[in-house]
């Protein structure tokens, strides 16, 4: 019965997908593509000083996107800074300079990462004028760096242009997220999700006690949330909370959102480059990666050993009954397979290999599926990988979609596929090999030996890869922490991005480069080649880090 479900909630969210696959990922393209602007948009372009049909470098695209997330930071954090003095601020204090660099990085990063309890200390204007901002504008950043890289792909006359990053963001905003979150922000308020400027309601418990409820704009920052892969919950609980997510239905819903932009935009790849083979390699390897994670996930839940488990049917401590495992695996593995940090359970709490494979999740670099955006152009710099080593096992010049892979190329995706683990490596041995950062890192545990390494091994693989999550447990709440973590958030965020870009920008300058032999890179040995990279590459780097965390842990019950 428990496997019954597990496959049946799966193919349900696979059906779901597999209908908005076309219509959704064609409807991306086109609006990318497209040469005719909106009036609305024509408003927009003219109040800002933007001439939408001007092409830019990689190197403006660059530099458009940093200004424009410059603006967005310093914004946001004067807002937090004196957030007290917004509207329906609901007597919550100005957030301290330490919390407010972590949250305005962490939501400028679409990566959502909270060191706070948002019910305790976000008002909701600071909630709507500035959070649920950034995580529309944020996302778009994400799908307008995607778009670029597929330009460069499919330019053949090479011209060095890569688009206008305004107009991208623009458009991902006003027709893409915008129209779609209105709709879920709908149908989350009919499955019982809130949506109200109510404040704190005091109510009797059966107990006798006094207790504050809180209320709030949910729904409308949750549909964002979940469909920009941003993860920022309304509530501490996240999508735990029964005001954020009441209602199995509307766990299936908030994984369809999480899912549906990373894995339609393959078929937004193959319409812009003209093959829709390209694009298919793509959706398979993510679809690939994800049931890699979900399957044995979903097993050591069902198999958590102990009493309790067994009676309790599985490992169900840390997760909601409304949901139950299934429930929360299947949002588990969705939301650590993209940037999106929303948690309907507490990742902690899982079985030791359970979190394991929530980790090993992010470390694949979040290609199963990806961020909104995020995940395909990631997925693509392993592809160059990918095709560079089949190219020099089949004898071939290596070759992808009529763009030659060079040293310039392979350089640049060298160093791609290193900043991650660099980050989230660099920031665990610097938690434990300096003192005074150690005795903070120490104190800031929730629990001793190889839990309280998982803890932090978790949050920095989070922040390193822009998810968000958190293992729960460890208290970042601190100035060093917030700091450390934010810090790791930003180079995280906008080193891969400039990668991105220039790799965008030296394919942009090529022509089409002709291969005598065509490539087998639609086929299924490709596939199992690619997804099998992709682990290869993730995993060595983390083994010491995980024999002394979540193996030991698992090995040692």
């Amino acid at each position: 019965m428990n496997w019954f479900l597990a496959i049946s909630s799966l193919l349900t969210v696979a059906l779901v997908i597999a209908l908005a696959y076309r219509p959704l990922g064609d409807y991306m393209a086109w609006v990318f593509t497209s040469k005719e602007h909106w009036r609305i948009e024509r408003v927009i372009y003219k109040l800002s000083g933007v001439d939408p049909e001007r092409q830019q470098s990689w190197r403006a695209y660059l530099m458009s996107i940093l200004g424009f997330s410059i603006a967005g930071f310093l914004l946001l954090f004067v807002m937090l800074r004196f957030q007290n003095l917004l509207p329906y601020a609901l007597g919550t204090p100005a957030m301290s300079s330490d919390l407010a660099f972590n949250t305005v990085a962490s939501f400028v990063a679409n990566t959502n990462w909270q060191s706070y309890s948002p019910e305790q200390s976000i008002g909701y204007g600071a909630q709507m004028a500035g959070l649920a901002v950034q995580n529309f504008v944020s996302a778009a950043v994400s799908m307008a760096v995607a778009v670029a890289l597929i330009r460069g792909i499919a330019s053949r006359g090479g011209r060095s242009g890569l688009g206008n990053f305004w107009v991208d963001l623009v458009r991902a905003n006003l027709r893409i997220l915008l129209p779609i979150s209105v709709v879920a922000a709908v149908l989350l308020i009919a499955g019982g999700v809130i949506q109200n400027f109510a404040g704190f309601t005091d109510v009797e418990t059966v107990a006798g006690a006094t207790q504050s409820i809180p209320g709030g704009p949910t729904a409308s920052q949750e549909a964002i949330k979940m469909l920009g892969t941003n993860g920022g919950g309304f509530f501490n609980a996240n999508s735990a909370h029964p005001f954020e997510n009441p209602t199995p239905w509307t766990n299936i819903l908030q994984t369809l959102l999480l899912l549906i932009i990373p894995f339609t935009m393959p078929r937004t790849v193959g319409t812009m480059l003209g093959d829709q083979r390209a694009g298919f390699a793509l959706l398979f390897t993510m679809g690939a990666l994800f049931l890699l994670v979900y399957a044995p996930l979903t097993a050591f839940e069902f198999a958590g050993a102990g009493s309790a488990p067994e009676l309790a049917g599985g490992a169900m401590e840390g997760k909601e009954q409304r949901f139950g495992i299934v429930g929360s695996t299947l949002f588990a593995t969705a939301t650590t397979g993209t940037t999106g940090g929303a948690v309907n359970s507490m990742h902690g709490s899982y079985t030791a290999f359970g979190g394991l494979m929530l980790m090993f999740d992010m470390m694949l670099g979040e290609v199963a599926p990806g961020g909104a955006g995020s995940g395909i152009y990631t997925l693509l710099i392993l592809m160059v990988i990918a095709v560079f080593l089949t190219a020099l096992l089949l004898g071939r010049s290596p070759v992808y979609l009529g763009k030659r892979l060079g040293v310039r190329e392979l350089k640049i995706v060298s160093i791609a596929i290193l900043v991650m683990p660099t980050l989230a490596i660099g920031g665990i041995a610097a938690s434990f090999a300096i003192p005074s950062v150690k005795a903070e890192i120490v104190s800031s545990m929730g629990n001793e030996g190889p839990h309280g390494l998982s803890e932090v091994v978790y949050a920095f693989l989070s922040a390193a890869i822009n998810n968000g999550s958190a293992f729960a447990g460890l208290s970042a709440n601190t100035p060093l922490l917030n700091y450390m973590l934010g810090t790791v958030i930003l180079l995280g965020r906008f080193i891969p991005i400039a990668l991105v870009l220039a790799l965008a920008g030296s394919f942009a300058k090529q022509g089409k480069a002709e291969s005598t032999l065509e490539l087998p890179l639609h086929r299924p040995q490709f596939v199992i080649l690619l997804a099998g990279l992709i682990v290869f590459i993730a995993v060595p780097m983390f083994i010491p880090v995980l024999l002394a965390g979540p193996l030991a842990e698992g090995f040692i019950r």
